[in-house]
């Protein structure tokens, strides 16, 4: 889920070379295939429709892994304690 968050973040502040880095070291092989697809339109494509299908394609993949993932293992490792 890390990896899904931080695709996110790096995106929504326009990160691209953290993006890249993200892109190498992720064990997810769709998410390394969109983003890869998302920064050669990017940067080799003069067609801003074509960028814009590959970014919200990375976007609603981003948005299907966060639903699918399941979160509860986050919440064990470190529970809320209250104030």
């Amino acid at each position: 889920m890390l990896d899904y968050d931080r695709a996110l973040y790096y995106t929504h502040r326009s990160e691209w070379d953290n993006l890249i880095v993200l892109m190498v070291r992720t064990k997810d092989d769709m998410l390394s295939k969109r983003i890869e697809r998302f920064l050669h339109a990017y940067y080799f494509s003069k067609d801003y429709s074509l960028i814009e299908r590959q970014l919200f394609s990375l976007l609603r993949f981003l948005e299907h892994a966060a639903l699918v993932t399941d979160n509860s293992d986050i919440f064990e490792e470190c529970p809320l304690t209250p104030i």
